[in-house]
């Protein structure tokens, strides 16, 4: 039992931060963003969670489907920004879309939530007992990032992207590669505190902190392996590959990837000039920002690869 994407949807709030905006909270100016991240805009959300984001974004899907969420057999979204530690974004979604009392959950893999939700749904789909099924990826890192550290603020934005997923006899998921190394040091958010004698710890709220050389350098070697992996598995080469859609961290690693595979700039998505990186949202949104432009088409053969905190990576190769 394999699957297919029926549909697939984006949302992006209305709120925006350009870099010019950033110039005037830290020591930066919209050419340094730029140069080194390809970056011009990301998209914040004032009034609205992640679960609002998450909630437009399925409903984009599922409308352009022309699914009924009551047909839906599980909900999973992947994000490290949820509204509540509990209960899950997923399980709010699921009263939200007015869904059947269906499983529903939440995974934490950081920039590489939606490709380790895409596996958990295939393994779900495998057992036979699941014929659809929602996977979203949906952050507000707005919430998480210190606009005081240059270093980060000038990265992230917010938004969310879903697939419709269906059982499938066809294997449309034809390769999947997923790794994760626990290094903390590189890119981390802080839970709660340890109690010292059961006393409540006073301080300020944690921030998302990065080292950005560090992970930098492990992007660009995790990236062509996982490509290779993907195509080792199925005997594609670059040249079969119709899309490549990478998460969408900066540009300099999306170069990287095109340069060391030979891909056509025509083959690579982008959306770093006006969304940033949305983390776990990232691939869905550039997927469907590339259906509409019309360079992802049905049967076309399509890498997703993400990369992020865990440290995590992965990718699928999926036929559309």
């Amino acid at each position: 039992m394999n699957a297919k994407i029926l549909s697939s949807g984006h949302y992006l709030p209305k709120g925006t931060l350009t870099n010019d905006d950033l110039s005037k909270m830290v020591d930066t100016s919209d050419e340094w963003i730029r140069s080194r991240t390809g970056i011009g805009s990301r998209h914040m959300a004032t009034d609205e969670n992640t679960s609002d984001l998450a909630y437009h974004a399925a409903m984009d899907a599922l409308n352009k489907g022309q699914i009924d969420p009551q047909s839906l057999d599980f909900i999973i979204v992947a994000t490290i920004t949820p509204d509540y530690v509990f209960p899950s974004v997923a399980a709010m979604l699921q009263k939200r879309l007015g869904m059947r009392q269906v499983y529903a959950l939440d995974i934490n893999a950081a920039c590489t939530g939606f490709i380790y939700a895409l596996e958990n749904a295939l393994g779900l789909f495998a057992t036979g007992r699941y014929q659809r099924g929602l996977v979203i990826g949906a952050e507000v890192l707005t919430k998480i990032v210190d606009f005081t550290d240059r270093n980060t603020c000038v990265l992230f934005g917010d938004g969310a992207g879903a697939f419709v997923l269906e059982a499938s006899d066809h294997p449309h998921f034809k390769a999947v590669d997923i790794h994760a190394d626990g290094v903390v040091e590189s890119l981390a958010l802080e839970g709660y505190p340890l109690k010292e004698n059961l006393l409540t710890p006073h301080g300020a709220w944690p921030f998302l902190q990065m080292q950005g050389k560090e992970v930098f350098r492990f992007a660009v070697d995790a990236v062509p392996k996982v490509i290779q992996n993907l195509l080792d598995q199925t005997g594609y080469t670059s040249e079969d590959i119709d899309a490549f859609v990478l998460h969408q961290a900066n540009q300099r690693i999306l170069d990287k990837a095109a340069k060391d595979f030979g891909i056509d700039s025509s083959k690579l998505v982008s959306t770093l000039e006006y969304t940033g990186n949305t983390s776990s949202a990232s691939v869905p949104i550039a997927f469907g920002k590339a259906l509409e432009q019309g360079m992802i088409k049905r049967g076309d053969k399509v890498v997703m690869v993400g990369f992020g905190g865990g440290l995590t990576w992965g990718g699928v190769l999926v036929e559309y």
